[in-house]
């Protein structure tokens, strides 16, 4: 058992928190019972993951996706009603990192799929240094790595193709980073990996020749909340169930 006052405090720490600006509050959104024996994590606090997570008798629910964001109504109405009544019914605590999950160098999303992809970063660009850039062992082909990654995100891609050139620099960003596109560019990179794709990247990518693959939001953002969930849970001996929903994000 732990207190998830010592919990929170723990992974604000390790994530280094204070140091993001982010679009909502990181760390303790919704408080629940203070003592702590189980963790379930999952990338979006759903109403689906919160039941999931009452079914299997969480205290706490470590996600990257949390309930309140920068630009809300504000008001506690419809589904926001529905899911902040079950946790409160139940006493879950709920713990959200948006950015500061990203950005992590063991646990994180970015450093996560790098690893499953066998990359590593040895730089970083972008706005907070989100986006991660590094050189695999060997130069690779565009079908090459298109083949990896749908084998780790388990879904098909889309991948823009750029000139054709070999994959020397490798640059990605999870989630909805498609924005980062041209600092990817500007860092080097050969092909860029994120989550989503608008409307601009295909241009970018004839025009500079530089390939772009679109994994899925969801689908690139699985491993960050249960690597740190799993952290935690190691650090102060409590049991852990990562429980992944489908999305077709």
């Amino acid at each position: 058992m732990a207190q998830q006052s010592d919990i929170t405090a723990y992974s604000a720490k390790l994530l280094e928190v204070e140091n993001f600006r982010d679009y909502g509050p990181n760390g303790l959104q919704v408080e629940g019972k203070p003592q702590v024996l189980k963790i379930v994590s999952g990338v979006t606090a759903s109403l689906q993951l919160i039941d999931a997570a009452i079914e299997a008798q969480a205290d706490l629910i470590l996600v990257h996706h949390g309930l309140f964001w920068r630009g809300q109504d504000g008001r506690i109405t419809g589904w926001l009603k529905r899911r902040l009544e079950r946790l409160l019914a139940h006493q879950i605590n709920l713990l959200a990192y948006h950015l500061p999950l990203d950005a992590h160098p063991e646990w994180g999303n970015n450093a996560q799929l790098g690893q499953r992809l066998g990359l590593s970063a040895d730089a970083r660009f972008g706005e907070q240094r989100l986006g991660f850039i590094g050189s695999p062992d060997q130069p690779l082909s565009l079908q090459a790595l298109v083949k990896d990654l749908e084998a780790v995100v388990e879904r098909p891609v889309i991948a823009l193709p750029g000139d054709g050139r070999p994959l020397q620099r490798v640059a990605w960003c999870t989630g909805g980073a498609q924005g980062y596109f041209e600092g990817a560019i500007a860092a080097g990179a050969d092909v860029f990996i994120t989550g989503e794709i608008s409307e601009p990247q295909a241009h970018l990518a004839r025009e500079t020749g530089i390939a772009f693959i679109a994994a899925g939001h969801h689908a690139t953002e699985r491993y960050g909340a249960p690597a740190l969930a799993g952290h935690v849970a190691q650090v102060f001996g409590l049991a852990h169930e990562f429980i992944d929903l489908p999305n077709p994000a």
